[in-house]
C-alpha cells in the first residue's frame, strides 16, 4: 500500500483508551523515525489537548476543513514532537451532522479531502491516525469511509466483547456499501490488570475470536497514562520509563513489524 496509510482508531464505547492509544502510538512511531499526522475527529478534542494544543482554536481545526472554509495546509499544526503533526478538533464538530443533513455526499467529505492530497502534501507521512468519537455517528462513518485500516482498542473488562460485535457489524456494512477495501489492522487490549482474572479471560476470548488480529502487546493499567494528558504530553514523553510508555513503544515496534518496516532508531 502506498504511503500514507490512513488508520481510524475506533470503538463506539467510551473510556477504552482510544485517545491514549492515538497519542502514544503516534508519538512512539515518530520517536522511532516515522512521520505521523493525527486528526482529532472527536468534538471533545482530547487528542488535541493531549498534545498541548488548544481545542478552541477558531481557525485551525478539522471542522473548518470539513466545511471547506480552509484548506488542509492551513489546518496542520506542528506538535512539540519531531515528525508528528496534528489537525486539531473544535466543539463545532458536534453540530456537523445536523448542518450537513441535506448533503447526500457528506460521508465522503473527509475521504475526498485526504485523497486529493495523498500524492501531494500528505505524501510525507507514513501514517495518518484518526481519533474517532465514542459513538457510531456521522463523524465515525466519515472516518471509516476515509480509512484504509482500523485499530480497535478493547478494554479487558466485562461487556467488552459484546460491544465489539456491534462494531464489527457496522464495519461490515461500511465495507459493503461505502468502503470495500477497509480492513481491521489490529485489536489492542487495553487497561489490562494482571491481578484480575477477568482481564485474562477477555484476553483469551479476544484471541480465540479475532485470532492473529489481536496484538501480542497488551496495555496495562497505569496511572501515568491518565496523568500525562493534563500536562499536554503523550505519556511516552512525560515518563518514558513507566509501564504504560514501555507498552506503547513495544506496540509501535509490533505495528512497524506488521507493516514490514524496520525501525529507523
Amino acid at each position: 500500500m502506498t504511503r500514507p496509510i490512513t488508520l481510524a482508531v475506533i470503538n463506539q464505547k467510551g473510556g477504552v483508551g482510544k485517545t491514549t492509544t492515538v497519542i502514544n502510538l503516534a508519538a512512539s512511531l515518530s520517536i522511532l523515525g516515522q512521520n505521523n499526522l493525527v486528526i482529532d475527529l472527536d468534538p471533545q478534542g482530547n487528542a488535541t489537548t493531549g498534545f498541548g494544543k488548544s481545542n478552541s482554536d477558531e481557525e485551525k481545526n478539522i471542522y473548518n476543513l470539513l466545511i471547506k472554509k480552509i484548506n488542509i495546509k492551513e489546518t496542520i499544526q506542528k506538535t512539540e514532537i519531531q515528525n508528528l503533526d496534528l489537525i486539531g478538533s473544535h466543539v463545532n464538530l458536534s453540530g456537523l451532522e445536523v448542518e450537513t443533513a441535506n448533503d447526500s455526499n457528506r460521508a465522503f467529505v473527509l475521504k475526498e479531502i485526504l485523497s486529493a492530497e495523498k500524492n501531494g502534501l500528505l505524501n510525507n507521512y507514513d501514517n495518518i491516525f484518526i481519533d474517532c468519537p465514542p459513538s457510531l455517528s456521522l463523524l465515525t462513518i466519515m472516518a471509516l469511509v476515509a480509512s484504509d485500516e482500523l485499530l480497535v482498542p478493547l478494554q479487558t473488562e466485562f461487556f467488552a466483547l459484546e460491544g465489539i460485535t456491534q462494531l464489527v457489524k457496522t464495519i461490515d456494512r461500511i465495507k459493503e456499501n461505502l468502503n470495500p477495501s477497509l480492513t481491521i489492522r489490529g485489536i489492542l487490549l487495553t487497561m489490562f490488570d494482571k491481578r484480575n482474572k477477568l482481564s485474562s479471560q477477555v484476553d483469551k476470548e479476544a484471541r480465540n475470536y479475532f485470532k492473529e488480529k489481536v496484538y501480542q502487546t497488551v496495555i496495562q493499567r497505569n496511572v501515568r497514562l491518565s496523568e500525562a494528558p493534563s500536562h499536554g504530553l503523550p505519556c511516552v514523553i512525560y515518563d518514558k520509563n513507566c509501564v504504560g510508555s514501555k507498552s506503547y513503544f513495544k506496540l509501535a515496534e509490533e505495528f512497524m513489524k506488521n507493516s514490514n518496516i524496520e525501525s529507523a532508531a
